[in-house]
C-alpha cells in the first residue's frame, strides 16, 4: 500500500510539473505574440507619423515633346494627345500605339485605362487602352460631349436641328442604344458618364420651367433590369432652382453630382438611389475622385490658408476637410493618401491630416502619377519620365 501511494504521489508530482510546464510555454507565446503586436502597432504609427523630407530617381527614360499637347494619366500610363493626334507611352518609355487625326477642339474621356477621343462638333471618336487601338465610331451628326466605359462602350451627346441624340456604340462602331431629348421637353444634356461596366449610364437635364432653372439627374440601365423600364430609365431625381454641371461615375455602383451649391451622392448597382446629399455656399474650384473618394476644392476660409478641400467617401460620409496653400494643377487621390502638385511643387497629406511631404521638384513636372510601390510616383517632363521614391 505504501508503495502504490508513493507511485500516484510521484506521477501526481509529475502531472503537476507537466502543467506548469504547459502554462509556462502558453505564457511565454503569450508574451512573445503581445510583443510582436505592440512592436507592429509601434511600426505602423511610426510609418503613419513618419514624413519624408526628398526623394531619389530611381530610374529616368528620355521622351520627346511635342509642342502642344497635353499629358494624362491613362491606368498606369501616359497618354499625350493634341489636335494633330495622340499616342500612350508606358513606364519604360515604350510608345504603345500613334493614333493621327485633326481636330480642332479634341473632347477626351477616360476610363481607367480606357480612353475615348472625339472632336467637338466632328464625327470620329477613337477608342484606346493603355496597351492597343480597340476602335474608331462614326457619327451621323456632330458631337458635342461624351464618356467612355472600362470595355471601351462610348455614350456621345450628337447634336440635331431641334433633338439631341444620346446614342451608345461599341468599339466597332455598332449603334447599341438610343434616345433623344427636346430643350422644351426633358432639357439639355449638360453631362454624362458611363459607369465602369458600361451598364449604367448617368445624365443631367438642364431645363428653365416658367422662368426656373431645374435639373433633372436620370439613370439608365442598359441591362436586364433596365430593358422592363420605359427608354430604360431606372431612376430620376429632380432639382429646381439648381444648375448641375457635372456628374460621375466612381465605380459600377457609386455615383455623384456636383450642382452651384450641393452635392449629392448616389449607390446602387442597378438602381442608383441618392444616399446624401451635402449643402454649401461657396463656389466649387475643382473636382477630383478615384474608385473610392470625391473632393471638392473651395477657397479657404483661414487667411493662411488658399484653398479647403472636402473628400468624402462611396458610403456617402464625410472624411474630412483639407488645407491647401498652394497653387495647384492636378490632385489624385491613393489608398489613403492624397497628392497635391503643380509643376515646381507637391505635398502629400494622408487623410488622417498627416502631411506626409512638402517639397519641390528638380524639374518642372507637367503630370505625375503613382506606381504600385508605396511613395514611389512617376514624374513626366518636357524630356523625360522619372521614377522617384520619397526618402
Amino acid at each position: 500500500m505504501r508503495e502504490k501511494e508513493k507511485r500516484e504521489q510521484k506521477q501526481a508530482g509529475y502531472k503537476e510539473k507537466i502543467r506548469k510546464h504547459k502554462l509556462t510555454s502558453v505564457y511565454r507565446i503569450l508574451l512573445v505574440i503581445a510583443a510582436v503586436a505592440a512592436l507592429g502597432v509601434l511600426v505602423s504609427v511610426q510609418y503613419k507619423r513618419h514624413v519624408y523630407t526628398g526623394y531619389d530617381v530611381t530610374a529616368a527614360v528620355e521622351r520627346e515633346n511635342v509642342e502642344g499637347a497635353t499629358d494624362m494619366r491613362l491606368g498606369s500610363a501616359i497618354l499625350t494627345y493634341s489636335k494633330d493626334g495622340a499616342h500612350c507611352t508606358d513606364a519604360k518609355g515604350t510608345v504603345t500605339w500613334n493614333q493621327t487625326y485633326e481636330m480642332q477642339d479634341p473632347k477626351v474621356s477616360a476610363c481607367g485605362s480606357t480612353v475615348a477621343i472625339g472632336d467637338y462638333n466632328g464625327r470620329n471618336i477613337y477608342v484606346q487602352n493603355s496597351e492597343k487601338q480597340l476602335g474608331e465610331i462614326t457619327t451621323t451628326m456632330p458631337i458635342r460631349n461624351l464618356t467612355v466605359a472600362s470595355d471601351g462602350t462610348v455614350t456621345a451627346i450628337l447634336a440635331d436641328t431641334d433633338i439631341t441624340w444620346i446614342n451608345t456604340y461599341n468599339t466597332k462602331g455598332e449603334l447599341l442604344y438610343q434616345g433623344q431629348t427636346h430643350m422644351n421637353d426633358s432639357g439639355y444634356p449638360g453631362s454624362i458618364s458611363l459607369s465602369p461596366d458600361g451598364e449604367l449610364l448617368c445624365v443631367s437635364y438642364v431645363y428653365v420651367d416658367a422662368g426656373v432653372l431645374k435639373t433633372n439627374v436620370v439613370f439608365y440601365n442598359f441591362g436586364p433590369v433596365g430593358a422592363n423600364n420605359s427608354d430604360y430609365i431606372v431612376s430620376a431625381y429632380s432639382y429646381t432652382d439648381l444648375l448641375v454641371p457635372y456628374v460621375q461615375f466612381m465605380n459600377d455602383s457609386t455615383a455623384f453630382a456636383v450642382g452651384d451649391s450641393r452635392l449629392m451622392i448616389y449607390s446602387g448597382g442597378h438602381q442608383p438611389v441618392l444616399k446624401a446629399e451635402y449643402l454649401f455656399d461657396e463656389e466649387v474650384q475643382s473636382v477630383y475622385y478615384n474608385d473610392n473618394y470625391v473632393g471638392l476644392v473651395f477657397p479657404s476660409e483661414k487667411n493662411e490658408n488658399r484653398y479647403r478641400m472636402d473628400v468624402y467617401n462611396t458610403s456617402a460620409s464625410k472624411v474630412g476637410s483639407y488645407y491647401i496653400n498652394m497653387e495647384y494643377t492636378d490632385i489624385f487621390f491613393e489608398k489613403e493618401n492624397f497628392v497635391v502638385y503643380n509643376d515646381t511643387e507637391c505635398m502629400i497629406m494622408t487623410l488622417e491630416g498627416i502631411e506626409k511631404y512638402s517639397g519641390t521638384f528638380a524639374k518642372q513636372v507637367g503630370l505625375m502619377l503613382p506606381t504600385s510601390g508605396a511613395y514611389k510616383y512617376m514624374v513626366v517632363t518636357d524630356n523625360s519620365i522619372d521614377t522617384i521614391q520619397l526618402k
